[in-house]
């Protein structure tokens, strides 16, 4: 059971699919929308063993789903891939409807971002893919890898040696993607943040002590780094909800 504890709502109780989906896409702007979601322990841990999915638990994969609905594309980085897996439907068959009845495609594509191009084209995310994927690299990526992969999906690059953002995101746009929504891993929030173009934070906070040395959610390379150093964004809470001891925050940039 999912309640908003912010800002109170009008009549309390367990929330409806329709509240989440209504709370969570309220207050987006025209055009260009990047999101990201995320899940961390109290302590700051983006992983457990490796993975983001130890510290969730139903509810939040349901929210999780529920999140992709609006999405005009699915963006990932490459290690996501290779730890998570993300091959086959992305969507169920009523999130699929749920698209469909609003005039969307069923299946919003997935794209993966990936310098070097170190990525399976046998992998099940091409070969299970309901859509063709998309594949993010940069204009030096090894010209091996780009041909074998260029069977399994379309490559995009943004950037020379490095990824540039803003050039992701105008590609993306250019195909009529617009609505970008993406599920991490840190080295892409990171690299989102340091281009200051992290519109909207969802992040889960599981009630766990991770301990270790997993990363944050965020990780800035020292090569997307701005020579100034990184500045803080404010960021405005838009929402919390919560399912027993598990905390959903939505943040937005603040305006």
């Amino acid at each position: 059971m999912i309640e908003r504890i912010f800002p109170a709502p009008a009549t309390p109780g367990p929330a409806s699919d329709e509240d989440l989906l209504a709370w969570y896409f309220q207050d987006r702007v025209e055009g260009t929308w990047v999101s990201f979601n995320f899940v961390a322990s109290v302590d700051g841990a983006a992983t457990v063993a490796g993975r983001s999915g130890s510290l969730g638990n139903a509810v939040d994969q349901h929210v999780f789903q529920l999140l992709r609905r609006h999405a005009d594309v699915i963006l990932v980085g490459a290690q996501t891939i290779r730890a998570e897996g993300y091959g086959g439907e992305l969507l169920g068959p009523e999130a699929r409807q749920w698209r469909r009845d609003r005039g969307l495609a069923a299946h919003p594509p997935l794209a993966i971002v990936s310098g070097s191009l170190n990525l399976d084209p046998g992998h099940e995310v091409f070969t299970r893919a309901p859509v063709r994927p998309l594949i993010i690299t940069t204009a030096a990526a090894p010209a091996d890898r780009r041909a074998a992969l260029s069977g399994v999906a379309e490559v995009i690059d943004a950037g020379t040696d490095a990824l540039d953002v803003t050039v992701l995101i105008d590609e993306l746009a250019r195909r009529g993607l617009t609505r970008i929504h993406s599920e991490g891993g840190p080295t892409l929030l990171g690299t989102f943040q340091a281009a200051d173009r992290v519109d909207e934070l969802c992040l889960t906070v599981s009630p766990l002590l991770a301990g270790g040395t997993a990363k944050r959610i965020a990780d800035v390379l020292p090569g997307a780094r701005p020579a100034g150093g990184l500045a803080p964004r404010p960021m405005t809470l838009a929402h919390i909800l919560k399912a027993d001891s598990m905390l959903f925050l939505r943040y937005l940039r603040a305006r």
